[in-house]
């Protein structure tokens, strides 16, 4: 098709048309889940579910297109896992702001991080960020969803003596959570395509008959977005403590992207050399998807790196996007199906993620310990603080620190300085909020 060559270059790319198609195919069915498991945890901070779920199946679909045809990547976009829940269970349920302050904090995330890829400050920013303490961020996230996914099933539950205890398990809750994360595992070392989503369906199917869920059907017109269009409350978003939390969406949302961007580019052969030739293209639709987002009313988005099961099928061009943007488009009319999805069915694809962001640890130097501790405590500050916010400013700090203490603090970039410092200030006379 001439069109399609002139605007995918598919001939450039040793690629055909039903190639792309496949792989666009492959990327939804891996990816998919995030339409029933968005609405279910931002629904938790108070938001409608119905209006969520048209959001995550449009921003979906628009970003997957800005991918597609700005940047011509097979990688598509969609409300980021790890940061709905940081944006639902800290910063509206713990810290107490309303979901409409923490859209705007979204959308200021989403600007800055547009200006800075604007502006080529990225690059700058992420050297100046070790790499130690980046993999202390993806394991405490992977840390973090793995504790909320616990609680989700009922596996594990509060206790006034330890803290958090083990939950009863002679619930349908807990068995139906314990037999989809089995069945998601062995599907996806099966290489079953869309494996997380067979396991959430599963499950659903399975809460009619012994959860006392209740089904709605599957078809229908889709929910209004009028909930959550255009409520993002920008001003309440630059008020006091929801400033850092600006600061860990946009620092979240940098590494997230330009660490899938990166890794999902490698498999499919396209840096040149070892780099991406269109790289600040497909960041800009990245922030761009973000801020358009929290428009629609969802948490940020970010490049999936479920993309590379895509690109695994042979997916080369952003005709693999556009594929995946047509799919969630159709999905709308699914409502009703995405609103009979229990938390503990949404629980073991959670739980599924975590464990596979803990691979990331396996990357320190563990015989250099002012490298290892502070990747440690940023991912362990992380759950037990209950906030990703809080375990990036003690792993700031106590990367600075170690490295001074040592002699080594001229290693140290000076922005990782100024964090630290800011991050130190804040809790010496602002307080830990």
């Amino acid at each position: 098709m001439p069109l399609l060559e002139r605007l995918f270059h598919l001939r450039d790319h040793n690629t055909t048309v039903r190639t792309e198609l496949i792989a666009g195919l492959t990327t939804f069915l891996t990816m998919a889940y995030i339409m029933f498991v968005n609405p279910s945890i931002l629904g938790d901070a108070g938001m409608p579910k119905g209006a969520v779920f048209v959001a995550t199946c449009l921003i979906a679909a628009l970003g997957s297109t800005i991918m597609g045809l700005y940047a011509n990547y097979p990688i598509a976009l969609a409300p980021g896992m790890g940061l709905n829940a940081y944006f639902a269970y800290v910063v509206v349920m713990h810290m107490g702001f309303t979901w409409q302050a923490a859209l705007g904090a979204v959308f200021v995330s989403g600007c800055l991080f547009f200006a800075v890829t604007v502006l080529r400050l990225r690059e700058l920013i992420l050297k100046a960020i070790p790499q130690p303490l980046r993999i202390g961020i993806t394991v405490g996230i992977g840390l973090f969803l793995a504790i909320i996914a616990l609680k989700s099933a009922g596996i594990v539950a509060p206790s006034k003596a330890t803290y958090i205890t083990l939950g009863n398990l002679h619930t349908p809750g807990v068995a139906l959570a314990t037999l989809g994360f089995f069945a998601i595992v062995v599907l996806d070392r099966l290489k079953v395509p869309g494996a997380i989503l067979i396991g959430m369906l599963a499950v659903t199917a399975l809460s009619f008959w012994v959860g006392g869920n209740t089904f709605a059907g599957v078809f229908s017109a889709p929910p209004s977005i009028a909930p959550t269009f255009l409520q993002l409350d920008i001003a309440g978003a630059l008020k006091g403590g929801i400033l850092n939390v600006i600061l860990v969406f946009f620092l979240v949302e940098l590494f997230d992207a330009t660490g899938t961007l990166m890794g999902v580019a490698k498999r499919a052969g396209l840096l040149v050399p070892g780099r991406m030739d269109r790289m600040n293209k497909a960041l800009m639709a990245d922030s761009g998807a973000i801020f358009a987002g929290s428009l629609l009313g969802t948490s940020s988005t970010t490049a999936y790196v479920e993309s590379a099961a895509g690109v695994q099928a042979g997916g080369r061009t952003g005709l693999t996007a556009i594929t995946v943007a047509v799919l969630f488009l159709a999905c709308l009319f699914i409502s009703p199906l995405a609103g009979s999805v229990p938390s503990y069915a949404t629980a073991p694809a959670l739980f599924f993620v975590a464990c596979l962001m803990l691979r990331e640890i396996t990357e320190l130097d563990w015989d250099e310990t002012t490298d290892v501790v502070p990747a440690a405590v940023t991912a362990l500050m992380m759950p037990f603080t209950y906030s990703i916010a809080h375990g990036l400013a003690f792993g700031f700090i106590t990367y600075a620190v170690l490295k001074l203490l040592t002699g080594r603090g001229r290693e140290v970039h000076w922005m990782v300085w100024v964090i630290g410092c800011i991050f130190l200030f804040k809790y010496i006379y602002l307080g830990g909020e």
